[in-house]
Parts: structure tokens; C-alpha cells; sequence
């Protein structure tokens, strides 16, 4: 029976992709580099702010451990003016969070962004009255696709992770799920193809966030 839901954030919950290009773009320009469209970004996301840059910045750029960091901090500048611009939940996420919610079923977040960050836009975009566990990247703990801040969701909230869907739109989210021995599902309405979902292993593909509420139904 699922008691519990890991969600994703960038891709999943939130639409975020605008402010995080718009803010990546700003630093490229103001260093001379060439940008890239939202929909490179959407490839570039997912594995955390650092390899956003890296991924974002020219081939010859990489071997400058400096400058890369030069560039992540103006990055950090630039999206904490930025990242509330136009990022906005999904159509349907709050209706799915309410009836979870109304299903006694915890709903929590688990993302690569930053944990500020993952704080701020939680709290700001959505409310924080519909999680019981809000986590981002924290020092010391190693991001997804390793299950082990998913674990600790699960340990916090006394749920044995058979019992938790983990819900992305990432390999990473998929292989994070996989790896805590969680139901998962990945999203169709986010940053990535549902062939690389599928490849990561997702027990479910979902259109929209209706789907996921059926999910849970089948799976409880």
C-alpha cells in the first residue's frame, strides 16, 4: 500500500525552466559565451547546479576549475534574482497534492537544486503546508541518482520504501527510485523524452497529474 510520494521539483511539480535559462544566459552573455535554448536546458538539468554550468559552458572552458567556479557563483547571483520570474507549478499539480493529501498520503520532495533554493521556491510556488519533507542538495550528502537522501525520507517518516512511489521526469529521478526500492513514475509534462524514462527503468509513465493518483490507486 503506498503511503508516501517522492516528488521531483524542476520538471515535476514546478516549470521552472525559464528563469534557470534565462539565468544561465545572463551569465554567458556578460563573459563573452555562447548561449543555449530552453529546450538544450531541458537536457542540461537535473544533475545539479554545477553540472548545469559545466554543460552550459564551452569545451574549452572545462579544464579551469576557477573559472568554472567564477561562473557557478554568478550563476547562483543571477537565479536568486531570477528564480521566481515565471516559474510556476504544473496544470494539475496543486488538485493532485490536495487530493493526496485527502487520501492520507504524505507527499514530500526530494530535488538535485540547491537546498535553499529548493526551500524558497517550495515555499513560495506552492506552500509548504502540502509537504511534510522539502530537501535539496545539502553539504554531505550525495545527490540522486544515489538513494540515499530518498532513504532518508523514508526513515524520517517511518515508511519502508516498498510502500513510496518516487515520482521524476528524469533518469536521475527514476534511477534514484530504483535504487531506494520505490515504485516510480515518470512524468511526460517535464524536462525529458519517455524513452529515457522508460531505459531507466520507471514502473509507470504518466501524461499528467491526474495519472498519478491512478497509479497509487493500482499499485495500493
Amino acid at each position: 500500500m503506498i503511503k508516501l510520494v517522492v516528488f521531483d521539483l524542476d520538471g515535476t511539480l514546478l516549470d521552472t525552466i525559464e528563469d534557470l535559462g534565462d539565468s544561465v544566459n545572463e551569465v554567458l552573455v556578460a563573459r563573452g559565451y555562447p548561449t543555449h535554448s530552453y529546450a538544450e536546458y531541458c537536457l542540461f538539468i537535473g544533475d545539479g547546479m554545477e553540472n548545469l554550468i559545466k554543460k552550459s559552458l564551452p569545451d574549452e572552458c572545462l579544464n579551469d576549475e576557477h573559472l568554472i567556479e567564477e561562473v557557478l557563483n554568478d550563476y547562483r547571483e543571477a537565479y536568486t534574482r531570477n528564480w521566481n520570474k515565471k516559474s510556476r507549478p504544473y496544470e494539475g499539480i496543486m488538485e493532485c497534492l490536495a487530493s493526496l493529501k485527502a487520501r492520507g498520503i504524505i507527499s514530500t520532495v526530494l530535488s538535485n537544486k540547491p537546498h535553499h533554493f529548493t526551500e524558497m521556491c517550495v515555499e513560495s510556488l506552492i506552500g509548504n503546508e502540502h509537504f511534510d519533507i522539502v530537501l535539496g542538495q545539502r553539504e554531505g550528502v550525495e545527490k540522486k541518482p544515489s538513494p540515499d537522501a530518498a532513504i532518508e525520507i523514508c526513515n524520517k517518516m517511518k515508511v519502508d520504501p516498498s510502500n513510496v512511489v518516487f515520482v521524476g521526469d528524469t533518469n536521475v529521478d527514476i534511477l534514484t527510485g530504483v535504487a531506494a526500492g520505490m515504485t516510480t513514475i515518470g512524468v511526460l509534462w517535464g524536462f525529458r523524452e519517455e524513452e529515457e524514462l522508460r531505459d531507466a527503468g520507471a514502473n509507470h509513465i504518466v501524461n499528467n497529474p491526474n495519472e498519478i493518483l491512478q497509479v497509487i490507486r493500482n499499485v495500493s
